[in-house]
């Protein structure tokens, strides 16, 4: 006797709501800074003229001084900085002398910086790194300086910019503030800013632009600017202008 043929059950019907395909979620563009007023040329041109000594304010002699001055800069001024690295680099000569440092006396050589303890220990770290990865040399690379331990895209921006010369944009505090009040930014995130600084400005005004800003943002757009003696008063949308 042959057997009969299995017929496999149909799946039975989605009922109500089920039955209908969810519809496929649509990413939700970021909001977007409204176009400036003023042409890119017309900003730098303005803060260049009022800050003609735009340009790193670190003190350095080689990409790897730069590296470490930077670190140490966070959260502390930079003429302070530059009193503590000019004992320092005549004292530990390259990233081996950095490594091999007790963290105890490194933290001593660095406790006028502030945050000494976390500051001694991303700079060793920072110099084992380079030892491991890079044969002891501060790579040109964006990606690969941001492998190190306790670099950031924004380090990593002023040391591409300052030591190489490779465009670059460094959003710190400063940038962040100035870039939202003249309106060429929405956005908090500091990698967000600087994509939108990034797509504003030509590539070949990206170091001098961030100076640019920095230098307006410690000096008059403060976090209580000095509007009456700005120098792009008249381009600045900020609605909470001083008078």
């Amino acid at each position: 006797m042959t057997p009969a043929k299995r017929v496999p059950a149909k799946p039975a019907p989605a009922k109500g709501a089920a039955a209908k395909l969810a519809p496929a979620k649509r990413a939700v563009p970021r909001p977007v800074a409204a176009k400036p007023a003023f042409t890119p040329g017309a900003l730098i041109g303005a803060l260049a003229k009022a800050y003609p000594d735009w340009g790193p304010t670190l003190e350095f002699s080689t990409p790897f001084e730069l590296l470490v001055a930077t670190i140490l800069a966070a959260q502390a001024r930079d003429d302070r900085i530059n009193q503590v690295t000019r004992r320092l680099f005549k004292k530990y000569k390259g990233p081996a002398a950095f490594a091999r440092a007790p963290q105890t006396e490194l933290e001593a050589d660095l406790r006028e910086t502030g945050f000494f303890r976390q500051k001694a220990a991303a700079v060793k770290a920072t110099s084992q790194g380079l030892l491991e990865e890079f044969g002891g040399e501060v790579p040109a690379e964006m990606d690969s300086l941001v492998r190190l331990k306790g670099v950031g895209r924004k380090t990593a921006s002023i040391v591409l910019g300052n030591a190489f010369g490779i465009p670059a944009i460094a959003v710190d505090r400063h940038v962040q503030r100035v870039a939202q009040r003249l309106g060429l930014t929405t956005e908090s995130d500091p990698d967000k800013i600087e994509a939108d600084l990034r797509a504003f400005f030509p590539k070949k005004e990206w170091v001098k632009a961030t100076w640019c800003l920095v230098l307006h943002g410690r000096r008059t757009c403060t976090p209580t600017p000095t509007c009456p003696e700005c120098p792009v008063r008249t381009m600045c949308p900020y609605p909470k202008k001083t008078a």
